[in-house]
């Protein structure tokens, strides 16, 4: 589904996955996602959080996510937020995994957010859904075709992505020519 990047409406919400966080963090990356999301409110569902703060003494990078200001942290609490988390968690979550996802998912049905979430399981748990999402990728190019980030910038976001085992449909140096093969940009 499509997104409206550059000065995005200020009431519009940004719902954030663990694996898009760690990443642009772990490439050096992470104020992208701030400039990208313009006057959208960018947020975490408590699941998340959780799962960035289990792992930040073995990735250092996620202390950079937590300290951020311009995240914020939004708890699931309400009735319709824990019935949406319940739904999502049914088919998602298995052993302990995916829950961020399943939290992220609840959040931005309730209330009407766009999940940022690269999980495929995930991704089609949101179209059955009729959630709103996009991947750290379809940002990226969105940003691209609004001409607020160049082709040569997130070629360079991409390289570095893949740097941190980020996985892409393309290799390193390629983004260019997959974006316009694709019709991505």
């Amino acid at each position: 589904m499509g997104l409206r990047l550059v000065n995005g409406d200020p009431g519009e919400e940004l719902v954030v996955d663990t694996g898009p966080l760690s990443h642009l963090a772990e490439a050096g990356w992470l104020g992208v996602l701030r400039s990208v999301a313009g006057a959208r409110k960018v947020v975490v569902p408590d699941a998340v959080e959780y799962e960035l703060r289990r792992g930040e003494s073995t990735r250092p990078h996620l202390q950079q996510v937590l300290g951020t200001e311009w995240i914020s942290r939004s708890a699931l609490d309400t009735p319709s937020e824990n019935a949406a988390f319940a739904h999502f968690s049914a088919f998602l979550v298995s052993g302990g995994r995916n829950i961020g996802e399943a939290a992220v998912l609840a959040y931005a049905q309730v209330h009407g957010a766009t999940a940022v979430i690269d999980d495929g399981a995930a991704r089609r748990a949101a179209k059955e859904a009729k959630v709103r999402y996009t991947g750290t990728l379809g940002l990226l190019c969105e940003a691209v075709r609004a001409g607020f980030l160049t082709l040569a910038m997130v070629s360079s976001v991409a390289d570095h992505l893949m740097e941190t085992e980020y996985r892409l449909p393309f290799g390193p140096g390629e983004f260019e020519k997959w974006a316009q093969e694709n019709g991505a940009v």
